[in-house]
């Protein structure tokens, strides 16, 4: 029987980390052999790198090996063009070198903002499958955005929104902030619509999903034209939905030294009496809307643990 290897490239940022992770962590229980791709900057700030037989890390440089920072969009879209030729080409290398040591990659999975990685793997002829580490109805929004519906999104002459297959009307709030005008992140909605139109290419894309049937049994069905797997929630380290209690529980990609200190404040709470805030590493929130949100949250009395990176701009 052929052992399974995947080779899991995933966008260099936090949040693509944690979650690819958790699926390379899946696989690697079902015995299949997992090399996880990503950037030399990024793989050298990740913390606490899980070591379990079956996984092993792979590294490749992007151009910016210590450390990117973004001044404006042509800056972004220098990187993202950057990003890309040189990921080409490692993918290329990487997956030819395998298949010479007689030990081949046999599928070649990738996260979003990375549409190029599934040309290469039509270009080598391996199978590619797109790990959508957000929900389905994300999808399903950025689907119709790009197909047909991108009028729809008109959130001054017409409040709602309503899209095939979704059950509930959307409002400027439900979407996805790259495709707000208050959107910063320029480079973003280009590399969605090439990663949309690289689908529409392939016959019977594989597309697995962070989600469950159970969470979102309409938006998995949304677009008929795809089938999409459910493969989540990857939000969760694998060892707590399994049931067991394992030494490896954690999601083993952090960037960032934090301090444990609210481990204890939150084992003193009662169960479920504790509300979790976060907005990632990418959602710029301006002072106002900290503010608002900080009172909102003493005004409604429940207790929070909120993520914050830079407490500027709070009193």
């Amino acid at each position: 029987m052929v052992q399974h290897r995947f080779l899991l490239i995933t966008y260099p940022i936090q949040g693509h980390i944690n979650p690819s992770i958790q699926f390379a962590k899946r696989l690697v229980s079902m015995g299949v052999h997992v090399t996880f791709a990503t950037s030399l900057y990024l793989h050298r700030r990740m913390l606490k790198k899980p070591t379990i037989p079956g996984l092993s890390f792979a590294t490749f440089s992007d151009g910016y090996d210590d450390g990117y920072k973004a001044t404006d969009d042509s800056s972004l879209s220098s990187y993202m063009s950057e990003l890309k030729r040189r990921g080409s080409e490692f993918l290329r290398n990487i997956i030819t070198a395998a298949k010479q040591e007689g030990q081949p990659f046999t599928c070649l999975a990738y996260t979003i903002l990375l549409p190029w990685a599934a040309k290469v793997a039509r270009e080598l002829h391996i199978p590619g499958a797109l790990l959508w580490i957000q929900a389905a109805t994300v999808f399903d929004i950025y689907y119709y955005y790009f197909h047909e519906y991108g009028d729809s999104f008109n959130y001054k002459s017409d409040p709602t929104i309503e899209l095939p297959g979704l059950p509930f009307s959307l409002t400027a709030r439900d979407v996805p902030s790259f495709l707000l005008p208050s959107n910063i992140y320029r480079f973003a909605l280009p590399t969605l619509q090439e990663q949309f139109q690289d689908l529409d290419d392939e016959t019977n894309p594989i597309i697995l999903v962070n989600t469950f049937q159970d969470l979102e049994p309409d938006a998995l069905r949304a677009v008929d034209k795809f089938t999409m797997i459910p493969i989540g929630p990857l939000n969760i380290p694998s060892a707590f939905l399994d049931g067991k209690d394992p030494a490896d529980t954690s999601y083993g990609g952090d960037r960032f030294d934090a301090s444990n200190d609210y481990v204890e404040w939150l084992d003193s709470q009662p169960e479920l009496s504790v509300v979790y805030v976060s907005f990632g590493t990418l959602a710029v929130l301006a002072d106002r809307q900290m503010k608002e949100l900080a009172r909102a949250l003493l005004d409604s009395g429940y207790l929070f643990l909120w993520v914050i990176r830079d407490m500027q701009g709070i009193e």
